[in-house]
């Protein structure tokens, strides 16, 4: 997680080019399949509506002491008249510092929104969002915070996340069968989110002109493997086995808005998320998982509808096992 780390004190990297129709919007949080999708790894793509917004309406802003301005649910649209609405104005301050990864204030620069600006790609995978005093808005409404916050892009910001999977087994290489459901259980790795403590999916921010391939694969490589710190000899080990793992068939299991905290009323996250499994337990599983720079820990954790995870990630979890006939 390279750029919003950048962004934030956890990194994330990612890339855009990307795959099939963007997602329906909608807030029921229900996985539907559309089987004329195209996936980037597979022909078989899976979508699901976008969680509730409602992280992004955390009443103080992650890494800072500034508090949103309160929003009521009945309030979140921004077609609900509310004259009263006085959000709080705040960009981080090293985002104002102008790091590569971060834009101007509006008024130093005229972005291209709703388009390909250059090499950033400002469209949302929901569709044109509008724009108000010159500054796009929150395609799912207020959040009760004006400016960018941590992020770095005004609008969406670009992320992909690599939901790398595999079974559980016993010592003689078995499934192991969830006692309740009967089902086989799937295993993911997760890194613990140093900027918040949180387990998540490891990923990273979109860099202008990059693959999402390249990207899901270098962020796993250095978040969970920490190909970065290896030897040279390690690292081509490494290497030779994620690409085997990332060029096999994935699943797109998720592409839109994320609830996240980070979110304002004019920047705000989108994900493509992508499952890649380890079907043999012979790829990744045998590599030493090693946390990266900007990662607390890394482990295989169990595949459960009880995990606590940051943002949008048990929902993507969720699809992974329903569409893997895995326990949930």
């Amino acid at each position: 997680m390279k750029a919003v780390s950048r962004y934030w004190v956890a990194s994330v990297h990612v890339a855009l080019s990307l795959i099939g129709p963007p997602y329906t919007a909608g807030t029921s949080g229900v996985c539907r399949k559309n089987a004329i999708s195209r996936s980037l790894f597979s022909s078989k793509s899976v979508y699901m509506s976008p969680a509730a917004h409602v992280k992004a309406r955390c009443p103080v802003y992650p890494g800072s002491d500034t508090r949103r301005f309160p929003v009521p649910d009945d309030k979140v649209d921004w077609d609900t008249d509310w004259p009263q609405y006085s959000p709080v104005n705040y960009t981080a301050p090293t985002v104002l510092k102008r790091p590569v990864w971060a834009d101007p204030e509006i008024g130093a620069f005229s972005p291209q929104f709703n388009s390909l600006d250059g090499s950033v790609d400002r469209r949302s995978y929901g569709g044109s969002y509008r724009l108000q005093n010159g500054k796009p808005l929150n395609p799912h409404g207020r959040t009760g915070l004006e400016g960018r916050g941590l992020l770095g892009r005004w609008g969406p910001n670009h992320a992909a996340d690599p939901i790398v999977t595999r079974w559980k087994r016993v010592s003689t290489g078995q499934r192991v069968h969830h006692t309740n459901s009967q089902l086989p259980v799937l295993q993911f790795v997760s890194i613990k989110r140093l900027d918040c403590g949180k387990w998540a999916i490891p990923g990273g921010m979109v860099d202008p002109g990059e693959r999402i391939s390249q990207t899901l694969q270098r962020e796993f490589s250095e978040e969970a493997l920490n190909s970065l710190q290896a030897s040279p000899s390690e690292r081509e080990k490494i290497q030779k086995r994620i690409t085997e793992l990332f060029t096999s068939a994935g699943l797109q299991v998720y592409k839109g808005y994320v609830d996240d905290p980070r979110n304002t009323d004019n920047a705000w996250m989108e994900t493509v998320a992508v499952n890649i499994h380890d079907e043999s337990g012979n790829s990744v599983s045998e590599l030493p998982l090693q946390a990266g720079d900007d990662a607390g820990q890394v482990s295989w954790i169990d595949v459960d509808s009880s995990l606590a995870l940051y943002a949008n990630h048990l929902h993507f979890l969720e699809t992974v096992a329903k569409e893997r006939n895995a326990h949930w």
